[in-house]
């Protein structure tokens, strides 16, 4: 009998058992379903990270006189050079509520992605303080913290732009090892990467010692703080009372502890300046510090009066 003829007899006795039909049906839509059937989800989720907290909540932060967190980093970067990551990343909390629908919100209180600024690339983070005050979850920690990672491997700066009231106190201790992450890269970093900070809102807590530890912060007068406690927990424990501003304000970090080394009248005028920064940093300790062409002469006539001799001195000499 040959080869053939056994393996048909064997095939013969063997019953194929067919998948259900509601597997096959589901396989189907899995693999095979119409492209457009799937956007309009993609869609109300994109809607719902625009939004971040809502409209009334995002309102209310330009009756502060503060900016939103996309309409920042519209200002940071170079028109049309926003890549975004991670856009529906959403928190891991199920306790105190938090797993209900309205608490779901695409993005988890942060914008993080990539662009350029001024034809040169650049990695960044902002906090959305409409989305729970901007606290700091597990999710919103492992964002930036991609983001950090990125900008070492390629090489490039990274922009922080903070407006957070702290760890996220629902997540408990898994808000505070966020931290532990984000601190550890700021110090591997450190000498590597240019990390830069713009403190835009009343940053407390956790959220204030990663832009102390960067190269540079900058800071907006009036609207944003920077502090451990704020007063009401001073007052508590000193019986000193003292103002959001006294404790923690632009002038107090620029003037008195050195934490910040500028403070801007507003949000556009500080993400100017960061712009004008960036362009004397290197991307890396690999990279050269970028040169500047200007129209300056190539020799300058400069007189030195010298009073106890009694002549002057004219000499020609290099800018």
């Amino acid at each position: 009998m040959s080869s053939l003829s056994i393996a048909g007899r064997l095939f013969a006795g063997i019953s194929f058992r067919q998948p259900p039909r509601a597997a096959l049906a589901w396989r189907a839509r899995r693999f095979y379903c119409p492209r457009g059937s799937q956007l309009p989800v993609v869609e109300e989720k994109r809607r719902r990270a625009v939004l971040g907290g809502g409209e009334k909540r995002l309102e209310k932060q330009h009756k502060s006189g503060r900016l939103t967190s996309r309409e920042r980093v519209g200002l940071l970067l170079d028109p049309g050079s926003f890549r975004e990551y991670d856009a529906f990343v959403e928190h891991t909390c199920t306790d105190f509520g938090m797993d209900s629908p309205k608490n779901k919100i695409p993005g988890d209180g942060v914008v993080t992605g990539h662009g350029t600024i001024n034809g040169r690339p650049v990695f960044f983070f902002s906090q959305d303080f409409t989305v729970f005050g901007g606290s700091l979850s597990s999710m919103h920690a492992k964002k930036i913290c991609k983001i950090m990672d990125r900008a070492a491997e390629v090489g490039a700066p990274v922009i922080g732009l903070n407006d957070s009231g702290g760890a996220r106190i629902q997540e408990g201790v898994d808000s505070l090892a966020g931290y532990a992450d984000i601190f550890l890269r700021n110090v591997m970093f450190s000498g590597v990467i240019p990390q830069l900070s713009l403190v835009m809102g009343p940053c407390a807590g956790g959220a204030v010692y990663s832009p102390a530890m960067t190269d540079f912060t900058f800071m907006v007068k009036n609207t944003s703080y920077m502090f451990v406690t704020g007063p009401k927990v001073v007052e508590e424990v000193t019986m000193e009372k003292v103002t959001e501003l006294e404790l923690g304000g632009a002038m107090v970090h620029t003037k008195k502890s050195g934490v910040a080394h500028r403070a801007f009248e507003n949000d556009m005028h500080a993400l100017y300046e960061m712009r004008q920064l960036f362009d004397f940093l290197p991307l890396s300790n690999k990279d050269p510090v970028p040169i500047r062409f200007t129209e300056d002469p190539k020799y300058v006539r400069m007189t030195f009066t010298v009073k106890h001799l009694g002549f002057t001195y004219v000499s020609m000499v290099k800018p």
